[in-house]
C-alpha cells in the first residue's frame, strides 16, 4: 500500500483561511432558486428559521441515503445542496459499490463471509483507522443495501470479475465484492429529471451501458466478448427507446434512484442552497445558516457535502505539492464548505493529505482518469528519466501515491508519461477514440499528446533522456516476450488482469512497443475527490481532537476522513463507505432520539 502519512489532528478553532473563506461566503452567495419535492421553490424566508429534526448537508449519496434513512426512521428531514443540481460527485461516477456479504452478491453465489472482508479490510487499511469504524461499516453495510433496495426503485447487478484491489491479501477475491445500478428509467423523476448531475463521460448514442461493460466495449475491435457486449448495449438502448423510456446506468442510475427515494418519502431537496456554517447552542451544533436564513435541527445536522477537491487554499494548505483544482473529476461544487464548518465548531480532521488519486491525463476540456488505458498490453509508464517506475496495473491510487513519493527536482516523476505504440492504438479504445481513427488534434497543441516515428524522437519531444527510454522500452519488450515483468510483476495480481487483454498471451498485461508511430500522453495525480475531512467514530458522530463528541453533528462521504485509510478496497471504496455512513448516522439519530 503507501508509504503516506495520517494527516495529525488540526488546530481547533477557525483559521486564517477558515475566517477568510467564510467571509467572502456569507458576502458574495446568492440564491437563485431551491427543489422542493418535484417543484421549485424559492430559497428565502419561506423556509429560513424552519425547524427539521435532521438537516442533512449534500445530495450526493452519503446525503441522500442519510436523509432516506432518516425520513423511513420517522424523522422530518431536509436536505440542502449547494448545486444547482442534485448528485454531486456519485451522479458522475461509475458507481462501483463495495459492500461485503450484501444481498446481491450472496444470491450471485459469491462466497463470503464476514471473517473474510474484516481480515481482508483489516490488510488493506492497516492501523490507520480504529477497528471499530471498520467493523461498523462491514455490519451496517449489508444492512444499507437492503435498506435501499426495498426503499427506493434501485436495483443492483454484481460486477463478476472484478476483482477486489489486493485479491492476494488474505480475505481478498479475485472475482470481486464489488456491484453497481442496474439501469433505471428516468422517468420516473418527471421534471427532477433535469436537476440530475451530468455524467463525466456520457454513454455512447443509443446505448445502455453499465461500468462493467466498459471493460469489454474496451475490447470490441479485437475480442469476441468485447463484440457481444456492444451489441448487447445497443440492443438495450433501442428496447428502452421502444418503451420510451431515458435509460440511466451509473452514477446516474444511483443519484436518479436515491432522489426518487426522497421524493416518495416527501424529503425537501432545497438546491442552490450553500452552507454558510453551523449553529451551536451550549456546544451542540443545533442546525445550519444558509444565505436565506437558518434552518433548526432538533435532532443533529449530518454533514454529506462532498472534499475539498476544487478549493485551491485547502489543497496548497494540506497536500503535497504539485497540485490544483484542475486536475480532479469531482463535482466542482466540492470546495470543503461542510469540512471548514466543521472545523470551526470543533472538529477534529484526519487525511487530509490524501485523495482517490489515479493517473490522469490532463485534456484540454477536462482531466481523463486512466482505467484501462495504463493497463492494457502494450504501454509502459516512464518518469522524467524515461523509466519505468510502477506497476503500470496496479490500482490507480497507489500508482500516484509512488508518484508523489518519488518525485523530486533530481528525480521527476510529476509528470510522468504513458507510452504506446500504433499496434495499440489499432486494437483499443482509448478513452471515447476509437481505434484507428485519429486522436483529437487538440490533445496534441495543448501538450498533452505527442507522437513521433521513433521512440527516440518521442524522448526528445517530451524531454526525456532518448538512451534512457530506448533501453527502458527494449527491456519492457523483453519481458512481454517472456510474459513476466521482472521490474514490477505487471500481471501477476488477479487485479492487474482486469482490464487487460485475454486473447494476448503468455501475459495479458504484457505486449513490446514495437509499430511506429509512438505516443505519449503526458499523466498527471488526479483524483476522483479528496478523501480527508472530519474524524468521526464508529457511529458517524464528528469528534474533536480530545476524542470527545460534538454533540448533534455527524458526517459522511468525503466529509469525513475515510474509512479506507491511505488505501483502496476494491471498487466503489468511495460510494459504499460514504452511503453506509450516511445509513449509520441516521439511524444513530433515530435510535437516541428524546
Amino acid at each position: 500500500m503507501s508509504g503516506s502519512t495520517t494527516t495529525g489532528p488540526h488546530p481547533q478553532g477557525p483559521t486564517r483561511r477558515t475566517l477568510l473563506r467564510g467571509a467572502a461566503v456569507a458576502g458574495g452567495a446568492l440564491v437563485t432558486g431551491a427543489t422542493l419535492g418535484s417543484a421549485p421553490a424559492r430559497a428565502d424566508a419561506s423556509f429560513a428559521d424552519a425547524e427539521y429534526d435532521v438537516v442533512v448537508v449534500g445530495a450526493g449519496a452519503a446525503g441522500m441515503t442519510a436523509a432516506l434513512t432518516a425520513a423511513k426512521r420517522g424523522l422530518r428531514t431536509v436536505v440542502i445542496e449547494k448545486a444547482p443540481t442534485f448528485g454531486g460527485s456519485a451522479a458522475r461516477s461509475g458507481a462501483g459499490i463495495w459492500i461485503p456479504n450484501n444481498e446481491v452478491i450472496l444470491a450471485a453465489g459469491v462466497q463470503d463471509t464476514p471473517a473474510k472482508a474484516a481480515a481482508y479490510l483489516a490488510r488493506v487499511v492497516g492501523d490507520t483507522v480504529p477497528i471499530e469504524r471498520q467493523r461498523a461499516f462491514l455490519a451496517a453495510g449489508p444492512a444499507m443495501i437492503s435498506f435501499v433496495l426495498r426503499n427506493s426503485p434501485l436495483r443492483f447487478r454484481f460486477m463478476q470479475g472484478y476483482s477486489d484491489y489486493y485479491p492476494e491479501l488474505p480475505g481478498g477475491m479475485p472475482d470481486g465484492r464489488s456491484i453497481e445500478p442496474a439501469q433505471l428509467d428516468g422517468n420516473l423523476l418527471g421534471a427532477e429529471l433535469a436537476r440530475l448531475n451530468a455524467p463525466y463521460i456520457p454513454s455512447p448514442a443509443g446505448m445502455v451501458v453499465h461500468s462493467a461493460d466498459y471493460k469489454w466495449l474496451t475490447l470490441a475491435a479485437v475480442n469476441p466478448k468485447g463484440l457481444e457486449v456492444s451489441a448487447a448495449c445497443l440492443l438495450r438502448g433501442t428496447e428502452a427507446a421502444l418503451r420510451g423510456e431515458k435509460p440511466l446506468t451509473m452514477g446516474q442510475s444511483l443519484a436518479a434512484g436515491l432522489r426518487a427515494g426522497l421524493l416518495a418519502a416527501g424529503v425537501p431537496v432545497l438546491l442552490n442552497t450553500p452552507l454558510l456554517d453551523l449553529t451551536s447552542e451550549a456546544g451542540r451544533v443545533t442546525g445550519v445558516r444558509t444565505p436565506a436564513g437558518s434552518i433548526r435541527a432538533r435532532l443533529g445536522v449530518i454533514v454529506g457535502s462532498g472534499g475539498f477537491e476544487h478549493s485551491a487554499a485547502m489543497r496548497a494548505e494540506f497536500q503535497r505539492q504539485p497540485i490544483g483544482t484542475s486536475w480532479t473529476v469531482g463535482a466542482k461544487e466540492n470546495t470543503g464548505d461542510g469540512i471548514e464548518a466543521g472545523e470551526r465548531a470543533g472538529a477534529a480532521l484526519d487525511l487530509m493529505d490524501d485523495a482517490w488519486w489515479g493517473p490522469s491525463i490532463p485534456l484540454p476540456d477536462e482531466p481523463y482518469f486512466c482505467l484501462a488505458e495504463r493497463t492494457l498490453p502494450g504501454g509502459i509508464l516512464v518518469n522524467g528519466k524515461g523509466v519505468r517506475f510502477v506497476n503500470e496495473g496496479a490500482p490507480y491510487s497507489d500508482v500516484v501515491h509512488v508518484m508523489y513519493d518519488r518525485d523530486s527536482a533530481a528525480d521527476p516523476h510529476i509528470p510522468a508519461w504513458l507510452i504506446v505504440d500504433q499496434h495499440y492504438r489499432n486494437k483499443y479504445l482509448f478513452r471515447d477514440v476509437a481505434p484507428l481513427l485519429p486522436l483529437p488534434a487538440a490533445w496534441f497543441d495543448s501538450g498533452a499528446a505527442f507522437q513521433a516515428w521513433s521512440v527516440e524522437q518521442l524522448a526528445q519531444k517530451i524531454g526525456v533522456p532518448q538512451a534512457a527510454l530506448r533501453a527502458t522500452v527494449n527491456r519492457f519488450n523483453t519481458f512481454a516476450t517472456t510474459g513476466k515483468d521482472l521490474d514490477f510483476r505487471r500481471g501477476d495480481s488477479a487485479y492487474d488482469r482486469y482490464y487487460a487483454d485475454p486473447l494476448v498471451k503468455p501475459n495479458p498485461c504484457l505486449a513490446p512497443l514495437w509499430l511506429p508511430p509512438f505516443y505519449a500522453f503526458e499523466i498527471i495525480p488526479g483524483d476522483l475527490g479528496t478523501k480527508g475531512g472530519m474524524r468521526t467514530d464508529a457511529r458517524a458522530r464528528v469528534l474533536r481532537a480530545d476524542g470527545t463528541v460534538i454533540p448533534g453533528l455527524y458526517a459522511a462521504g468525503n466529509a469525513s476522513a475515510a474509512v479506507m485509510g491511505h488505501s483502496y478496497a476494491g471498487s466503489g471504496s468511495t460510494i459504499g463507505p460514504a452511503m453506509t455512513f450516511g445509513y449509520i448516522a441516521a439511524n444513530d439519530l433515530a435510535d437516541t432520539r428524546p
